[in-house]
């Protein structure tokens, strides 16, 4: 299947007009976005892939999330690896067009799809892997299932390609600190999140954090009947604990913490309190819904998707408040 286009901003690296993406992108004007992934230079050699907002496609890989990789002194660790080989192959081709180095390690955030189902690329290409014991047990957990989703989207040869690769040696606890060719990475998990068992990647020498599915900008954010709205409440102040500078979210473009604490933590502050209220209030859940659809404030209302996910989340949400004990 032939790869779209990538976008690489002039501020992160100069390159001629001509360059090819796998023989078919080129290199846009800074401002422009004509593919799946747009790099940005974030810190010194830390740099985001940053995917649609929009839902999965074919035309898009799957990779409507973001990603990154850090340049160290012996290689490339890429944060995160697509939703298929195919995808995996467009984010190693947005790092060529950076380094020559090669990827020897990849990092896994979580047990989405496209946050580990393109593992097996870089493996077979000598990369080690990395997650937390409790993000591999997630990706074991939905595997199948994600894969099956994929065959409404992506074409059949690029799903049956994929073969899920976990890390080896998943690391145990709540968070890994990795010296990586004199980079140092930590792998920080909270606590559960849009999935269970997600992870954040913290580079405490450039104070960037890699958030994954903790922090959505741009897009109202997504609560599954398997999230859980109160711990991903408490993982998304937990990691805003570290200090960081410069965000890469797991969807939406780069920001800094009040961004991040504006659609998503001010987010979620609401809409524990509202739904905690009327649960409290024994207000019937489907008033509920209404009411808080309405009256939702309008820069939550402003962020993309919230017509078909805020009515969800207040359910969502309602759900497991009321079966509290």
């Amino acid at each position: 299947m032939p790869l779209r286009w990538l976008f690489l901003p002039l501020a992160a690296v100069l390159l001629s007009a001509g360059s090819a993406l796998l023989g078919q992108a080129t290199v846009k004007a800074d401002g422009e976005r004509s593919g799946p992934l747009t790099v940005e230079e974030v810190a010194d050699g830390v740099y985001a892939l940053i995917g649609p907002t929009g839902p999965r496609t074919a035309d898009n890989h799957a990779l409507n999330a973001n990603f990154g990789f850090v340049v160290a002194d012996a290689g490339v660790a890429v944060i995160d690896s697509g939703a298929s080989p195919a995808g995996a192959a467009i984010i190693h081709d947005a790092v060529r067009q950076i380094t020559d180095l090669p990827v020897r390690w990849v990092l896994n955030t979580g047990s989405q799809d496209h946050r580990w189902l393109g593992n097996g690329y870089f493996a077979e290409r000598g990369a080690s892997l990395h997650a937390l014991q409790a993000t591999v047990a997630t990706q074991k957990r939905f595997a199948a299932r994600h894969i099956e989703r994929l065959k409404g989207v992506l074409a059949g040869g690029e799903v049956d390609a994929i073969e899920p690769a976990y890390a080896a040696e998943p690391a145990a606890g709540e968070r890994q600190r990795l010296q990586l060719g004199g980079r140092t990475l930590e792998l920080r998990r909270f606590a559960d999140a849009h999935f269970s068992g997600d992870a954040v990647v913290w580079l405490p020498g450039t104070e960037v954090l890699f958030s994954g599915d903790h922090i959505y900008v741009d897009r109202m954010l997504g609560i599954h009947p398997f999230s859980d709205a109160q711990a991903w409440h408490r993982a998304f102040r937990a990691a805003m604990e570290l200090g960081p500078q410069r965000i890469v979210p797991g969807h939406g473009g780069v920001c800094g913490p009040a961004e991040a604490r504006a659609h998503t933590g001010s987010y979620l502050d609401w809409l524990l309190a509202e739904v905690g209220q009327a649960v409290e209030d024994r207000e019937p859940l489907g008033e509920v819904t209404q009411r808080l659809t309405r009256q939702a404030p309008q820069r939550f209302k402003q962020l993309r998707h919230f017509e078909a996910w805020h009515p969800t989340n207040i359910n969502r949400t309602y759900t497991q408040l009321e079966t509290m004990p």
